[in-house]
């Protein structure tokens, strides 16, 4: 299927590559279906991006590429809701934000998507991680991707 996006111009998406997400994400509960992109740009980067609303994509990352012992803690029912049966299944991503020039990672709200299934969802992690991370080790031209 053909998606029409404002970051990405028109997109050929397989019904396979669509990620649900029951209660949407953070601030955009009302997106449901998402895809992930890789960003031509940056290899750390992608990018999730929503198929009901074409202006609508948030840059993401893996947060162990830049907090190498990130773990995450999150209640049983939340691992049930995405039909998590063992962590090798949970793809775990953090949201990229922007200050200024500086950009942050949200350690404490990370997205978790069952690949295998295609379903996803973000979630207030039960830990101490910070809320935010400041990336320092993005050039500059890096950092205009996101």
């Amino acid at each position: 299927m053909k998606v029409t996006t404002t970051r990405f111009d028109e997109i050929q998406v397989e019904p396979d590559d669509i990620l649900f997400f029951r209660n949407g994400v953070f601030g955009f509960e009302h997106c449901r279906h998402w895809v992930l992109l890789a960003d031509g740009n940056n290899q750390a980067v992608a990018w999730l991006q929503s198929i009901q609303k074409p202006e609508i994509a948030l840059p993401v990352v893996s947060p162990r590429k830049f907090v190498k012992n990130y773990r995450i803690r999150l209640d049983a029912i939340d691992l049930e809701s995405l039909i998590i049966e063992g962590t090798e299944q949970a793809f775990v991503l953090a949201v990229v934000g922007r200050d200024q020039e500086t950009l942050t990672l949200n350690l404490r709200a990370p997205i978790v998507i069952n690949l295998d299934r295609r379903l996803g969802a973000q979630f207030v992690t039960t830990d101490s991680q910070p809320i935010q991370y400041e990336l320092t080790t993005l050039p500059m031209a890096q950092r205009r991707s996101a």
